[in-house]
């Protein structure tokens, strides 16, 4: 079993998948872990839709999927999943009021990335996709009023090699005890 820095390093955004299915025993675990994920006031705002159907994946991408960054390698994975907030739930409005955070969104970010290192663990590749039409994902699906598409991850068995990440040292990017004013 790989250790956690081990999974992280591994993790890398497939946009090109093998036609292999991807079982429902493991799409299930990865769900799983989402639903383990933490969130602001235990609210779980997430909701999950799973597309594995290749006749609905496909009209799925051409109706949702965005004109201005069309990722038409996403007709290569074999599963999207769709994550949905469920609006109506008190404690992120007023938080939303009182800090100015999404508190949702941020919760949806947490279950998202446990859904992708499992999907690591398991040997499975994904991809996040934030360019879609929610509307039209809403209507294709029959999703309730009160969920929002938020976010896309795409799953399934990568056809390639991964590359080399960039990115930038940690001295960049972490400011340790700066001085007060």
């Amino acid at each position: 079993m790989s250790t956690l820095d081990e999974l992280i390093g591994q993790r890398y955004s497939v946009r090109s998948y093998d036609s292999r299915t991807v079982e429902k025993e493991k799409i299930e675990a990865i769900l799983q872990a989402a639903r383990l994920a933490p969130s602001a006031c235990n609210a779980q705002p997430w909701r999950f839709i799973v597309i594995d159907q290749k006749e609905l994946k496909e009209k799925f991408i051409e109706q949702c999927m965005g004109v201005t960054v069309p990722n038409t390698w996403a007709k290569s994975a074999p599963v999207i999943i769709v994550a949905a907030s469920q609006l109506q739930l008190l404690t992120h409005k007023v938080g939303e009021l009182i800090q100015g955070v999404n508190y949702h969104l941020i919760d949806i970010g947490i279950a998202l990335e446990h859904c992708a290192l499992k999907a690591t663990e398991l040997g499975l590749g994904t991809c996040y996709i934030g360019w879609f039409k929610a509307n039209k994902i809403k209507k294709l699906l029959g999703l309730p009023k009160n969920w929002k598409p938020e976010c896309l991850l795409t799953l399934g068995y990568s056809s390639g090699k991964p590359r080399d990440p960039i990115r930038k040292p940690l001295e960049e990017i972490v400011l340790w005890n700066p001085k007060a004013k």
